[in-house]
């Protein structure tokens, strides 16, 4: 069993237990953690199989005792005792119903219960009959989103996942590479390098005059589930968690030619390209020919490529054709935001709601990171599920959060705020007077998604008019793989935010990347101010910073676009 037993398939196990058990009401931390673990077992590289007979499946994220001795068992027995018995109790069809967009667990468990029938074809039957429109509390609108939910095909898996997800282990695996005595130079490369906000596999570039011996040494490595192909200078291996990994190997003459030529875009090489035929050149992953004398420029450095072609070295993050050619040859790119420059995360969650770390824990993570201030930003009420913070017990909040304040040294700076929902409206989640008690205030919306462009524009433009409103969470709402942006205008968005001095906020949660770079590019354009923020639940999130970071980079963003770039005295003016 184990020999065949894939991380996707153990995760899909866990993911069933997790769908089951909210089907029959079970509590939501028991849900939480299966699907955490589910998340974690689908996205480890590493054979699972393997960590869990060496005894060491509990050293990943999220996995417990429980999950790994339920992960054991299913090794050993081929099946989890405990998922056999939920599958036993529950209609076949209501897992496949309750993942149709706006139907949920308690919806398809009355749908099975009401009607008296147990499988999808079912279901379809009956929504067709209109049986579904007749049963109390579900109506016609449920009814037809069930008959469009399960005529189209569920997509189970995706040619592209997060870059956030796919580059730590593109790192980890560069750095193994850069180890070996044979490598020269090793460079993640593709739309990775570029740090777009999804990549379809990892590319890998090395200098290396024994491309054998460091093929022989990769297909080696333990997270290697599969050797896809193998060439003299290309090999292809699959890792446990799916992910694709590619390395071309080339000599060190020519690492700059091909790390260029690897990183793309596309649509920059093609113009790169158009660019150095009107320059009487042709530029190739293998050199640059002087195509009247027919002499080949090798550039062991990628810089050296640029500057052949008469331009600045372009930073990978702008290589999208979208001016940075142009911008690189008059010498007119701009000063993009680095990572060091940001002082203080504004944006950040602690166990008081929905995060996973104490109050002092996420002080002590945000000082180890070097900043300068941290801004706690519990949820409000209407967030749903429990999680928010009340009037009172925000007011309990605002009096720990200043006493831990005062007892901190080294310029440290500890401001309370919150994340207040917009409700449909576009009113807000807290009273004025409450919001004027805090230092910096975050709102975002959770709820409403489907408004229409018009009432969904509306609605975040009026939560800016208000004078206590900082800072626009992950303005667009988009969530990688599971949720497009809400439809709103942008540009109506971006210049409310310009007249009312509203912050757009840059989220580095990998999932989320909102605002997307084209946005950024327009705020930058229209003079908007951004932040850059972690939305963190964890101290592992506050590494979300960098993915920030990456992402207004993509758009063009100077330090001086950026407010968290500035320290508390002078961040301290620029807000309401």
């Amino acid at each position: 069993m184990s020999a065949t037993l894939t991380n996707d398939a153990i995760a899909e196990r866990f993911e069933l237990m997790a769908d089951l058990l909210e089907v029959e009401g079970a509590v939501a931390y028991r849900v939480l953690a299966y699907r955490r673990a589910a998340k974690t077992l689908r996205e480890t590289p590493e054979s699972v199989v393997r960590l869990s007979q060496q005894g060491r499946l509990t050293e990943l994220s999220g996995v417990g005792d429980t999950i790994s001795d339920k992960v054991a068992e299913l090794i050993g027995s081929g099946q989890i005792a405990a998922l056999q018995r939920l599958v036993d109790r529950n209609p076949p069809g209501v897992v496949p119903l309750m993942r149709v967009p706006g139907i949920g667990p308690k919806t398809a468990k009355r749908v099975f219960s009401e009607l008296g029938i147990t499988t999808v074809d079912e279901v379809l039957v009956a929504a067709r009959d209109g049986r579904i429109s007749g049963v109390a509390g579900l109506g016609d609108r449920t009814e037809q989103a069930i008959l469009a939910g399960l005529q189209v095909p569920r997509e189970h898996k995706r040619d592209r996942v997060a870059s956030g997800r796919l580059r730590p282990f593109a790192e980890r695996v560069a750095a193994e590479l850069r180890e070996l005595s044979d490598v020269e130079e090793c460079e993640i490369a593709g739309s990775l390098r570029r740090f777009t906000d999804t990549a379809k596999d990892i590319d890998l570039v090395v200098a290396t005059r024994r491309p054998a011996a460091v093929g022989d040494a990769f297909a080696a490595y333990d997270w290697v589930a599969e050797v896809e192909s193998r060439g003299d200078a290309k090999l292809t291996c699959i890792a446990h968690d799916g992910s694709r990994v590619e390395l071309r190997m080339i000599e060190p003459e020519v690492f700059g030619n091909l790390l260029q030529h690897l990183t793309g875009s596309k649509h920059h090489n093609v113009a790169l390209r158009e660019a150095a035929v009107r320059a009487g050149l042709k530029v190739s992953e293998y050199g640059i020919e002087q195509v009247e004398t027919g002499e080949v420029l090798h550039c062991r450095d990628e810089a050296e490529v640029y500057e052949r072609l008469g331009m600045d070295w372009i930073p990978p993050e702008l290589r999208e054709n979208r001016g940075e050619i142009e911008a690189a040859r008059n010498h007119a790119l701009p000063e993009l935001v680095t990572i060091d420059q940001i002082r203080g995360d504004l944006h950040a969650h602690t166990d008081w709601s929905d995060g996973k770390m104490t109050l002092e824990q996420l002080v002590e993570g945000a000082r180890a990171k070097g900043y300068e201030y941290l801004n706690v930003t519990d949820h409000s009420p209407a967030v749903g599920f429990g999680m928010g913070l009340d009037a009172g017990r925000m007011r309990k909040q605002i009096e720990r959060v200043r006493e831990l304040a005062a007892t901190l040294d080294g310029g440290f700076t500890l401001l309370v705020g919150a994340e207040v929902d917009i409700l449909k409206n576009g009113s807000l989640d807290y009273s004025d007077e409450l919001m004027a008690e805090l230092d910096v205030v975050v709102v975002s919306l959770h709820a409403s998604h489907r408004l229409n462009e018009a009432d969904q524009t509306k609605r975040l433009c009026a939560a800016m008019e208000n004078p206590h409103v900082d800072i626009i969470g992950h303005p667009t709402g988009r969530m990688l793989g599971k949720r497009p942006a809400y439809a709103m205008d942008m540009e109506a968005v971006i210049a409310k935010a310009v007249e009312t001095g509203t912050v757009l906020e840059v989220s580095g949660q990998p999932h989320r990347l909102d605002l997307t770079d084209s946005n950024v590019r327009m705020a930058v354009v229209a003079g908007a101010k951004l932040s850059i923020d972690t939305d963190a639940h964890s101290l592992a999130a506050l590494d979300y910073m960098r993915f920030g970071v990456m992402n207004a980079r993509r758009g063009w963003a100077s330090p001086k676009d950026v407010v968290n770039t500035r320290t508390w005295k002078q961040l301290k003016k620029l807000l309401k």
